[in-house]
């Protein structure tokens, strides 16, 4: 299973999913970078901002890539993974009081 970009259907799908999981990750630190890890910056809805410009950020770069052809189903995908890797990598840097400043 072959497009026009030559990636085949497995290396696709470990592309988005490398490129996700990263994109999350990155969302958590810089969330916790630019709105802190204490109580009243959990309670921000910066974070949420924060996290939705990463989901954001990956289309032009699939595009760029070679991998821009996305249904729903991949949409949802990478919004819920990217999702889910911010929620826990914040929830980790919250709750071991790190200390991270711009």
């Amino acid at each position: 299973m072959s497009d026009d970009s030559g990636i085949t259907g497995h290396t696709r799908s470990v592309v988005v999913t490398t490129i996700t999981c990263l994109a999350g990750i990155a969302a958590g630190v810089v969330s916790a970078m630019y709105v802190g890890t204490d109580v009243a910056a959990a309670e921000s809805t910066t974070l949420v901002l924060v996290m939705g410009a990463f989901v954001l950020v990956q289309y032009p770069l699939y595009k760029v890539i070679g991998v821009g052809d996305f249904g729903v189903k991949d949409n949802l995908y990478v919004a819920f993974l990217t999702f889910t890797l911010w929620f826990i990598s914040y929830t980790v840097l919250a709750t071991s009081t790190v200390q991270l400043g711009v």
